[in-house]
C-alpha cells in the first residue's frame, strides 16, 4: 500500500485510505450493484447466446423459409414449386402422426413420423448425434429425436412399435439426431412438452410413402427464399398452386410452431433485461449518496483545509466522484463477472425446454459495456447531492463544525403518548423524525428487497392456477384421443365401446385462415359442446364459457393480433374439403391462458362445414381399473394418432417447473437477500457512526450495552416492520407488471400472490435484517468508549 502510494496523487491516497476505513460498508453497496448488473448481463447474455444458438442451427441445416402441408400432391409439382418467384429451392417430404407402443408405457405414445431422402437432406437438414443415418435398402430404420430418446432410454439398437396406416410395424432406430423444425416439440393440450410420451420419428421416404400409400407423391413442403423475395407474394403463389391437393395454407417461419414458441421465449428474456436490474440499481445510487453524503459531513474542516491549499472544485468534486465509481466499477466488474457465469449456467438450463444439439455461450462486449454504464449512471446519481454539498460548502463556513439538528418533539411525544413509551423508544422515534429523509429511503430500500422476494416466487403460485385451471376445472376427461383424420359420428360409438370407458365427448378441428382488414393467421377452429362436462372453455378467472349458437370465440390474444371487437365479421376461409370461404361474426372475446384459440359450438361448426358429426377426437372418462385394457385398446386402432393422459401431463408439467421455477427463485431469492442487507447494513453502520458519541455517552451515565443496542438496532426493527407491508404492496405492484411484460401468444401468466409467498418475503427480509443487525451489533460491543468521547464532534 505503501509502495503504491508513491504513483498517487494527494487525493488519490486519501481516496485509498478512506476506502479501506469502510470496507465492509463499500462491499455491501458494490454486492448490490453486482447483484443488479449480474441480473442484468445473466439475460441479455442468456437471451443473445439463445438467439445465437438457433441462427447458427437454422444457419448451418437451412432451416426453411415456408412450411405447407397438404393432403396429396404428385411429385412433378416440385418442379412448379421451384419455379415460383423468389422461391431458391424446395422439399418434398411424406409426414404422419402415429400410435407408437412403448416397452414400459401403458398408454401409447405419439410420433410424428418424417420423411428423409437416401442422402442427408439439404433444407431443413438434421445433426446426427450418435448412430447413422438411415441404410435406403433396410426399410424399418429409423432415427429419433434426442429428448425422445433420451426420456425413454433409446440408444441405437432400441426399438419402436408403431401403427402406421393400420398396420403395427416394429421399427429398428440406428440413431438419434435433432433438427432446428423441431427444437419445441409437443402435442395438442398440453402446456409443456411431455418428451416420454411425444417424440420426432425420421424414416426413409421410400419405406414411409409405401406403407402410407403415398408413393409417387408428397404431404408436406418446405420452401427455402431467396435473398430478396418476396415472402407474401410466394405463400400467395404457392397456395393457388397446391389448392388442387388440399393445401392446409402455407405458413411462413414466424407461424411455425417451434419457432414460434422459441421467439415467444425470447422476448420474455429480452423484456425482463430491464426492469428488475434497475430496482437494484436505483437502491444502489441511494446507498452511494447516503455513505458519501455523511463522509462530506464528517470531513467540512478536511475539504476546507484543502481549498484552502489551492485546490479547485472541479478536482474535490472529482475526488468524490472517483469515491463513487470505484464502489460502481468493482460491483459492475463483480457483476459482469457473475452474470456471465451464472448465464452460461441458465443458458444450459434452457435444454429442458429447447432440443438444441449445441448451445453457443457468448458474452457481447455491447452488453458488458452497457452493464458497466448503468453502474457508472448509478454512481454518478449517487455522488451528485454530495458532490454539490462538498464544491458549495464555503472554506470559511467549513471550518466550524457542522450546527447540531435542531430539537423537536416526535410525533408520539406531539400527540401526547410518550408515557406509553421508555426512554430509549422515544429516542428512536425521535431520530428517526430527525432523519426523516434517509428513514423513508432506508425504508424503501428494505421494502424492493422484499418485493424482488415475491417477483421471484409468485410464479410457482401463478403455476398452481395454470395447473389448477388447465387440469381440474377445464380438462376433466382422464383420456384425450386424436384421430389421424376426421371420421364419422360412428367413431364416437367406437369409443364408447371401448374397456372401461364411461363417458365420451367428441370433438371436431377443422383448419382455417382467418382474416381481418389486412390481417391473417392460420389457426384450428375446436367445436364445444353446451353444457360439456369433460372438456370446458374456461377463462383466466376460472370462470366456464358457455358457447353461444351462432359465432365465433376467440381468444383476447388473437383478437388483439387481428384488431377484432366483439361483433365484427371476419372472413374464414376453411382449408379443408372444399376450401369455402365464409363471413362470420365474432360473439365471445375470452382471456384465455395459453395459444391464439378459436372456438365454435359445436353444431354451428358442423352447418358451417355442411357435414354430418364429424369427429376429429374424443375426451373420454375411464374406469382407473380398466385403463390398462384401453390403452392396449388403442394401439391396435388404426385411425388413432395419439393418446394424451392427463395425469402424465400434468406430472410431466410439474416435474419441468420444479426444475426450471426453483432455480430461477433461487437466483430471485439470493439477490433479494443482497438488497435487504446492503440497504440494512449500511443504514446501520451509519446511524452508528453518526450516534457513538451520542451511544457512548449514554453508556457510561448508565444505560446497560441492552439498552443502547435497543435504541440502535431498534430503528432497524422499526423500518423493517414498516416495510413489510410496503414490500407486500410494491411485490404485487412489480408482480403485475412483470406478468404484463412476459404475456406472450404463447402463454399468458395469471396475477396471483398467495399467503404463502407474501409470508416467505416478509420472513425472509426479516431474517436478512436480524443478520446484518447482530453484525453491528457486535461492532457496538466492541466500540471504545474513551476514544469515542475524545473525537470531536
Amino acid at each position: 500500500m505503501r509502495r503504491l502510494g508513491l504513483f498517487l496523487s494527494v487525493l488519490d491516497r486519501k481516496l485509498v485510505r478512506e476506502l479501506w476505513q469502510i470496507k465492509s460498508q463499500a462491499l455491501a453497496i458494490a454486492g448490490v450493484i453486482a447483484a443488479g448488473v449480474a441480473l442484468f448481463v445473466l439475460m441479455l447474455s442468456t437471451q443473445h447466446s439463445l438467439e445465437l444458438t438457433r441462427e447458427r442451427y437454422y444457419q448451418q441445416n437451412q432451416f426453411p423459409d415456408i412450411f405447407a402441408s397438404l393432403i396429396r400432391a404428385p411429385l412433378q409439382l416440385e418442379t412448379h414449386m421451384n419455379a415460383i418467384e423468389g422461391v431458391a429451392f424446395s422439399r418434398t417430404r411424406v409426414v404422419t402422426n402415429v400410435a407408437l407402443d412403448i416397452e414400459g408405457l401403458t398408454e401409447p405414445a405419439s410420433g410424428r413420423l418424417v420423411s428423409l431422402p437416401e442422402e442427408a437432406p439439404r433444407l431443413c437438414g438434421i445433426e446426427l448425434i450418435e448412430g447413422r443415418y438411415l441404410d435406403a435398402n433396410r426399410e424399418n430404420e429409423v432415427l429419433v429425436n434426442t429428448r425422445f430418446a433420451h426420456a425413454n432410454g433409446f440408444k441405437p439398437g432400441s426399438s419402436v412399435t408403431a401403427v402406421i396406416n393400420g398396420r403395427k410395424r416394429k421399427l429398428e432406430i440406428v440413431g438419434i439426431a435433432s433438427s432446428p423444425e423441431f427444437v419445441y416439440h409437443m402435442r395438442p393440450g398440453e402446456l409443456l412438452p411431455d418428451d416420454k410420451r411425444s417424440g420426432v420419428i425420421w424414416m426413409g421416404r421410400r419405406s414411409l410413402a409405401a406403407s402410407l400409400d403415398m408413393e409417387g407423391g408428397f404431404n408436406d413442403v418446405l420452401i427455402k427464399l431467396q435473398p430478396q423475395a418476396n415472402r407474401a407474394l410466394v405463400i400467395e403463389e404457392l397456395d393457388r398452386l397446391l389448392a388442387p391437393y388440399g393445401a392446409l395454407g402455407a405458413i411462413p417461419r414466424a407461424q411455425q410452431t417451434s419457432h414460434w414458441f422459441l421467439e415467444n421465449e425470447l422476448t420474455q428474456l429480452k423484456t425482463m433485461a430491464t426492469a428488475i436490474p434497475m430496482i437494484f440499481l436505483a437502491v444502489a445510487a441511494f446507498l452511494l449518496n447516503v455513505v458519501l453524503s455523511r463522509i462530506v459531513a464528517v470531513q467540512r474542516e478536511e475539504i476546507a483545509a484543502i481549498k484552502a491549499v489551492g485546490y479547485a472544485n472541479s478536482a474535490i468534486a472529482f475526488h468524490f466522484v472517483k469515491w463513487s465509481l470505484a464502489i460502481s466499477l468493482l460491483g459492475g466488474g463483480i457483476g459482469v463477472l457473475c452474470g456471465a457465469l451464472l448465464g452460461r449456467g441458465m443458458t444450459a438450463m434452457y435444454t429442458t425446454f429447447f432440443d438444441f444439439p449445441y448451445l453457443v455461450f457468448e458474452l457481447p462486449g455491447d452488453v458488458v459495456a452497457k452493464a458497466l454504464l448503468v453502474a457508472i449512471v448509478a454512481a454518478l446519481f449517487g455522488a451528485l447531492s454530495s458532490v454539490r454539498k462538498a464544491v458549495t460548502l464555503p472554506p470559511a463556513e467549513a471550518m466550524r463544525p457542522e450546527p447540531p439538528a435542531r430539537y423537536t418533539k416526535s410525533l408520539i411525544e406531539q400527540l401526547g403518548m410518550q408515557r406509553f413509551f421508555s426512554q430509549p423508544t422515544r429516542i428512536i422515534f425521535r431520530n428517526l423524525q430527525r432523519n426523516l429523509g434517509r428513514s423513508l429511503i432506508s425504508l424503501f430500500g428494505i421494502a424492493a428487497g422484499g418485493a424482488l422476494l415475491i417477483v421471484g416466487s409468485f410464479s410457482l403460485d401463478s403455476v398452481d392456477l395454470m395447473t389448477k385451471l388447465q387440469f381440474e376445472v377445464a380438462q376433466r376427461f382422464d383420456v384425450m384421443v386424436t384421430l389421424n383424420q376426421a371420421a364419422s359420428q360412428s367413431a364416437r360409438q367406437d369409443f364408447a365401446s371401448m374397456p372401461g370407458v364411461q363417458q365420451v365427448e367428441a370433438f371436431r378441428v377443422v383448419p382455417v385462415e382467418i382474416k381481418h382488414k389486412h390481417m391473417s393467421r392460420q389457426l384450428g377452429i375446436t367445436s364445444l359442446m353446451f353444457d360439456a362436462q369433460l372438456n370446458r372453455l374456461v377463462d383466466a378467472q376460472g370462470r366456464i364459457i358457455q358457447p353461444r349458437n351462432s359465432g365465433l370465440i376467440l381468444s383476447a390474444t388473437l383478437a388483439d393480433l387481428l384488431d377484432i371487437d366483439v361483433g365484427d365479421e371476419i372472413e374464414l376461409q376453411v382449408l379443408e374439403g372444399r376450401r369455402r370461404h365464409h363471413q362470420v361474426r365474432v360473439t365471445q372475446i375470452i382471456d384465455d391462458l395459453m395459444g391464439t384459440n378459436a372456438y365454435m359450438e359445436s353444431q354451428t361448426l358442423h352447418l358451417l362445414m355442411e357435414e354430418s358429426a364429424s369427429v376429429s377426437g374424443a375426451y373420454l372418462s375411464v374406469n382407473p381399473l380398466k385403463t390398462d385394457e384401453l390403452y392396449s385398446q388403442l394401439k391396435k386402432t388404426p385411425r388413432v394418432a395419439g393418446v394424451m393422459r392427463k395425469g402424465a401431463a400434468r406430472e410431466s408439467l410439474q416435474k419441468t417447473m420444479d426444475e426450471s421455477v426453483g432455480t430461477v427463485r433461487t437466483f430471485n431469492v439470493m439477490f433479494a437477500l443482497i438488497i435487504a442487507f446492503g440497504v440494512v447494513y449500511n443504514g446501520a453502520r451509519i446511524t452508528l457512526a453518526e450516534r457513538s458519541r451520542e451511544l457512548a455517552t449514554l453508556r457510561v451515565i448508565g444505560f446497560r450495552r441492552t439498552e443502547i443496542s435497543y435504541i440502535l438496532l431498534g430503528e432497524i426493527a422499526i423500518l423493517t416492520l414498516v416495510a413489510i407491508p410496503l414490500s407486500m404492496f410494491m411485490g404485487y405492484v412489480l408482480a403485475s407488471a412483470t406478468v404484463s411484460a412476459m404475456n406472450t401468444e404463447v402463454f399468458r401468466i395469471p396475477l396471483v400472490v398467495s399467503p404463502r409467498t407474501y409470508a416467505f418475503g416478509a420472513v425472509t427480509i426479516m431474517i436478512a435484517t436480524t443478520i446484518s443487525g447482530l453484525i453491528v451489533r457486535r461492532r457496538l460491543d466492541h466500540l471504545d468508549l474513551i476514544a469515542v468521547l475524545k473525537t470531536r464532534e
